[in-house]
C-alpha cells in the first residue's frame, strides 16, 4: 500500500490516509487500499480496534477533483465513483465489527467528513474544520451523508449544513453531536490512540454485536429490533469473554478479555 499507512501495536491498527500533498483527497487506488486496510483488520484477530487518521495537514478533503472532473478526459460517471469507491469504504466501517476511532487532524471536506462521521467515536484536533462542500459543485452528500446527518444532528441541521455548505469549527461540530470531544492538536493522536488500547482491552465480540444492533436498529421497528436484540444476547452469551466477565465479578476482580 502506497496512499494508506498501516501499524499495529497494543491491539490497535492505526491507518493513515497518505496523499498529504492534496490533502489526502480520494481517487479509486485510495480507496481501494482502504478497504484493503479494514479488511485486513476484521480478519486479524491480533487487532482489536482501529484508529484512522491523515497525514500531514488535512485529515481528508474528499474526492480528487483531478480523477472525477478531469480537463483531458471525458467526464466519468459519478454514480460508478459512488459505488466502486466511497460505498465500499462506508459499508466496511460500519460493518467492522470492532471500534473504529477517526483523530480528524485537519480539513475534513465533502466524501472526508462524512468518512469521519461514519467511525464510532470521532476525535477532533481544535484546528479541524468540518463542510459539507457537495452542493458548491453541484452534487449531493454521497459517503453516507444523506443517511448519517440527519440521524446525528436531525433533518434541519442537516439541511442547512449541506445546502449552506459553510465550514464549521471542531467546536460546533461537537456541540451538535459529530464530534465526541475536541483534542489540542499535539495530544490527538495520543488521545485517540490511548482510547482506542482501553477499548481493545475489552470484549471484541460484544462491541462489534453492539455496532451490529445499531446498524440494525436503523432500518427496523421496536418489534423487529427487540427479537434481534434477543438474537445478538444469545450470541452474546456464548462468548469466552462473557464467561470471563461473570467470573470476574462474582471473584470480584477485574476482567481479563481476549476479544473471543
Amino acid at each position: 500500500m502506497t496512499d494508506i499507512l498501516w501499524n499495529t501495536a497494543d491491539g490497535v491498527a492505526t491507518v493513515t490516509l497518505n496523499r498529504p500533498e492534496v490533502l489526502n483527497s480520494f481517487n479509486r487506488s485510495m480507496a481501494r487500499e482502504l478497504c484493503d486496510a479494514l479488511s485486513r483488520a476484521w480478519s486479524d484477530d491480533t487487532v482489536r480496534a482501529v484508529v484512522l487518521t491523515g497525514s500531514g495537514r488535512g485529515f481528508c478533503a474528499g474526492q480528487d477533483l483531478a480523477e472525477a472532473a478531469p480537463r483531458d478526459r471525458p467526464m466519468p460517471d459519478l454514480g460508478d465513483i459512488v459505488r466502486d469507491s466511497y460505498n465500499p469504504v462506508i459499508r466496511a466501517i460500519r460493518t467492522l465489527e470492532k471500534p473504529v476511532i477517526c483523530a480528524v487532524n485537519g480539513v475534513a471536506a465533502g466524501a472526508g467528513a462524512n468518512l469521519a462521521f461514519a467511525c464510532d467515536i470521532v476525535f477532533a484536533s481544535s484546528s479541524a474544520t468540518f463542510v459539507q462542500s457537495f452542493a458548491k459543485i453541484g452534487v449531493i452528500p454521497d459517503s453516507g451523508g444523506t443517511f448519517i446527518l440527519p440521524r446525528i444532528v436531525g433533518l434541519h441541521r442537516a439541511t442547512v449544513m449541506t445546502m449552506l455548505a459553510e465550514k464549521m469549527s471542531a467546536e460546533q461540530a461537537r456541540d451538535w453531536g459529530l464530534v465526541f470531544r475536541v483534542i489540542e492538536p499535539d495530544a490527538l493522536l495520543e488521545t485517540a490512540g490511548g482510547t482506542a488500547r482501553q477499548l481493545a482491552t475489552q470484549p471484541t465480540r460484544a462491541l462489534g454485536l453492539i455496532k451490529r444492533g445499531f446498524n440494525k436498529s436503523l432500518g427496523i421497528d421496536l418489534d423487529a429490533q427487540l427479537d434481534f436484540e434477543e438474537e445478538l444476547q444469545r450470541e452474546a452469551g456464548r462468548t469466552e469473554d462473557y464467561a470471563e466477565g461473570v467470573n470476574a465479578f462474582l471473584e470480584k476482580r477485574k476482567p481479563v478479555f481476549i476479544g473471543r
